[in-house]
């Protein structure tokens, strides 16, 4: 039985971690207990890991890695941990000691093995870990919150503590792509007591956060699972957005409120064994902290918006298979923040080409795959269903890798390699190239890919030069996949990129930022989906409707931002080709 969530009424540790799939209100659930906990007197610091942290849009207020108190809440003080930002502090520390003291050409080469993503990503954890172990800190605060990033970059970043100890412990002769590893080796007392706080129930807990929504239960499931192997066995579940019907004559709520309720009936036995807490269903964006207190109390959108105003208009997703499908053959990526339905749209073009007579590749590249659930049955000669598994895919770049050069090393040489091979930061590479394989070689008129989540999206992306050079250090040569990969993507006569948002305030604003990285990257997306619009569809319920209003503003913004933005209306099922219509 679920009990409503309050955070003042539950007796937590010093850390709490929200985690969760994308899309099921990490961030709100974060930023309202934060809220909650300082309104009775706690001295509380929350902190994002996510590389796509839209903390600013909730607050109104601009943060970055070093903490600062909210002018609305003073005991509330808020990090915000850019990726970006923390690479770059990272290897100015790593490198700083060598500069002067080296020649020219080994500075440069260490900047280049410095260059990639696997430097971002470890330079983010140095950041996240030196919160989680910083007494100075801690005896500032009662409860350090961390907001963290979509499940699958989560689980990434937990799991690095044992990962790194474990690479510094076994690997003495220094190999890594981060550069010079005795700064690395400086960290190794922190990252063991950081996996020692993580293990202790009596410190941390961590919060698993979903929808009422068969997917985001079955990632919860998936993600305490992992994370409890990790020795994260502290936990509770909370279920975010329950609705409750008020007009029993109103279908679309009347499917809504079903939607939920079958979905709720699929959580698992696991995740049963937990602590539940709910939250109400929010219809009105949870910007400003007047939102989040009145989200708590279950007053949040009670009221109806009044408003006169016309539902925007926009193309529909015919109009999209129509405009792909005219070149004959191209590479479509959907892209956009986790839990929009990128992977639902991803398939849902797959499948309307297929119909179409076109041979289409469908694949992933998020860690947290979801396609598989989708197509569980495939009864189509024309499309071929695939996902890039890290761990399947590192495997087999290490095998290829030693394969191909061992014979023309010592063994002193070899060792060195395998050391270099064991790095976590393999994954990032094998990942990598197996995605350039992909677009290099496959022979079907189309390749539809659905990306992972937005930062993962954008690390991939803008690294296409930094893993050139690291795929060259590492094996010796780089493929012609990979060579030829950032051309493909600037080429717009080949590539197509969707993305997909649903009709909110954080989504659009998170749609907005990636446009612009893409565009920086030059890049330029050709269709936006606001996906699963209430704003088109009959309801007369106060609060679906109080939310249609809401959304038709955000639908309104985008198609004056966009020439071309597609609508899907809200179903309880998505509905993929016009053969389930």
């Amino acid at each position: 039985m679920e009990k409503q969530y309050d955070p003042p009424n539950i007796d937590f540790p010093y850390f709490l971690f929200f985690t969760g799939k994308g899309g099921v209100g990490k961030t709100s659930t974060a930023c309202a207990t934060a809220v909650s906990l300082a309104d009775r007197g706690k001295r509380v610091l929350l902190i994002s890991t996510d590389p796509a942290s839209n903390l600013q849009d909730v607050f109104g207020e601009d943060f970055n890695h070093e903490y600062r108190h909210l002018k609305a809440v003073p005991r509330l003080a808020v990090v915000n941990i850019d990726p970006e930002e923390a690479a770059e502090r990272h290897r100015e520390s790593a490198l700083a000691p060598y500069r002067n003291k080296l020649p020219a050409s080994v500075i440069r080469s260490m900047e280049e093995q410095m260059a990639g993503a696997c430097t971002t990503e470890i330079a983010a954890f140095d950041s996240f870990t030196s919160f989680l172990c910083d007494s100075e800190v801690k005896d500032k605060f009662d409860h350090i919150l961390f907001d963290t990033a979509p499940t699958g970059h989560t689980l990434r970043l937990l799991q690095l503590p044992k990962a790194w100890s474990g690479f510094i412990d076994t690997n003495p002769e220094g190999a890594s792509c981060l550069g010079p590893l005795s700064a690395l080796a400086g960290k190794k007392e922190m990252y063991e007591q950081a996996v020692n706080t993580l293990a202790d129930g009596g410190q941390t807990l961590l919060a698993l956060v979903s929808r009422p929504d068969e997917t985001a239960l079955f990632e919860a499931d998936r993600s305490s699972k992992e994370l409890a192997a990790l020795d994260v066995k502290n936990q509770i579940l909370i279920i975010n957005g329950l609705f409750e019907i008020t007009d029993s004559e109103d279908d679309t709520a009347q499917a809504f409120m079903d939607q939920q309720q079958e979905s709720l009936t699929t959580i698992s036995d696991h995740l049963k064994s937990f602590t539940t807490f709910q939250l109400p269903f929010a219809p009105l964006s949870l910007t400003g902290v007047g939102e989040l207190r009145s989200w708590l109390a279950g007053k949040h959108g009670r009221e109806a918006v009044h408003t006169h105003e016309v539902a925007a208009e926009g193309f529909e997703m015919d109009d999209v298979i129509g405009d792909l499908s005219e070149k004959g053959n191209g590479l479509v990526f959907t892209m956009g923040k986790g839990g929009v339905g990128k992977t639902t749209v991803a398939a849902s073009v797959a499948l309307n080409l297929v119909e179409q007579g076109y041979s289409v590749h469908l694949t992933t590249t998020d860690p947290a795959e979801h396609l598989s659930r989708l197509f569980t049955e495939n009864h189509s000669d024309l499309l071929r269903v695939t996902n890039i598994d890290p761990k399947r895919e590192t495997e087999a770049y290490r095998e290829s890798v030693l394969e191909e050069t061992s014979h023309e090393l010592n063994e002193d040489e070899l060792n060195y390699l395998k050391e270099d091979l064991d790095s976590p930061c393999t994954e990032e590479i094998a990942v990598f190239r197996s995605f350039a394989d992909v677009v290099m070689h496959s022979e079907e008129d189309y390749i539809v890919i659905d990306t992972a989540p937005t930062g993962h999206t954008l690390l991939l992306l803008d690294s296409t030069l930094s893993y050139h050079r690291e795929i060259e250090r590492s094996a010796g040569h780089v493929p012609e996949s990979v060579k030829n990969l950032l051309p493909a993507l600037k080429d717009a006569e080949k590539t197509h990129i969707l993305i997909v948002t649903l009709p909110e305030a954080t989504p659009v604003y998170e749609a907005e930022r990636l446009e612009s990285d893409l565009k920086r990257a030059d890049l330029h997306p050709k269709w936006w989906i606001m996906n699963q619009s209430l704003s088109v569809v009959p309801v007369s319920d106060p609060v679906l409707k109080a939310k249609a209003q809401v959304e038709n503003k955000w639908v309104q913004r985008t198609v004056t931002h966009a020439s071309k933005v597609a609508i899907i209306p809200w179903k309880k099922q998505a509905i993929l080709n016009k053969k389930q219509r």
